[in-house]
């Protein structure tokens, strides 16, 4: 996995704080990576909504990679701070760190696609948002191609199930979803023990029967139908 780009030093950021919940938390305590994944995306959401941009495009998550240094802990206050770090023609990335008041430590970068409204399809990023986000991201161009290779012939396959509580607006499974995925077959980190992950979402899926692929440090989420929803790497994964 490439490297988690450094958090911009200049240009807009927003931040917020949030308290490490009891239904957020793994059975040791600490915060679950699809509590996390949400955060994640209700502090983008946020941010858009703080600048009065979120109607200029709708915003479709690519990829998101996490490096816990620290696990956050049951009760306790995170703040969360976003910023854009990079963008392509019709795509940027949002770099987004998260601090705990009793050493949570969490960094990470997703890539987010821009849809017009109206039609659905990728429209190019114009002044609007480079007047915003231009100068956080100082210039640094990022691609948007998927890297994950996948699932192999071979692999075996288990039945997954991917709920209807797990819909978003859009009436496709959310993001976060995903990440309870790694949440099953993760063995529980050690106190302390640092984690790096990065999920690729491929295609929407519905609620429904589902099935997780898993080969070695790799898996992949693929919906009723058969196509590949989200493909998942662990530490010790290339790509």
């Amino acid at each position: 996995m490439e490297p988690i780009p450094p958090f911009p030093q200049t240009g807009r950021s927003h931040r917020e704080r949030r308290l490490t919940g009891p239904g957020e938390t793994a059975p040791s305590g600490r915060l679950r990576l699809d509590a996390i994944a949400d955060w994640l995306q209700q502090v983008a959401f946020a941010d858009v909504v703080d600048a009065g941009v979120e109607g200029d495009a709708v915003w479709v998550l690519r990829r998101t990679r996490l490096r816990v240094e620290r696990f956050p802990r049951l009760r306790e206050t995170v703040a969360l701070e976003t910023a854009c770090s990079g963008y392509g023609a019709s795509w940027a990335e949002r770099r987004t760190r998260l601090r705990g008041d009793r050493g949570g430590r969490v960094e990470a970068v997703a890539l987010w696609v821009a849809l017009d409204p109206a039609t659905q399809r990728p429209m190019r990023l114009g002044e609007r948002f480079l007047g915003l986000y231009g100068a956080s991201a100082g210039g640094r161009r990022v691609r948007a191609r998927l890297r994950h290779p996948g699932p192999p012939a071979e692999a075996p396959a288990e039945p997954w199930l991917l709920r209807a509580a797990e819909l978003d607006v859009a009436g496709h499974v959310n993001n976060a979803a995903c990440w309870r995925a790694v949440e099953q077959f993760l063995p529980e980190p050690a106190d302390g023990a640092a984690l790096e992950a990065e999920v690729e979402y491929h295609a929407p899926a519905a609620a429904g029967p589902a099935s997780l692929v898993r080969d070695g440090a790799r898996a992949w989420l693929l919906a009723g139908d058969g196509r590949l929803h989200a493909s998942i790497a662990l530490d010790g994964a290339d790509g």
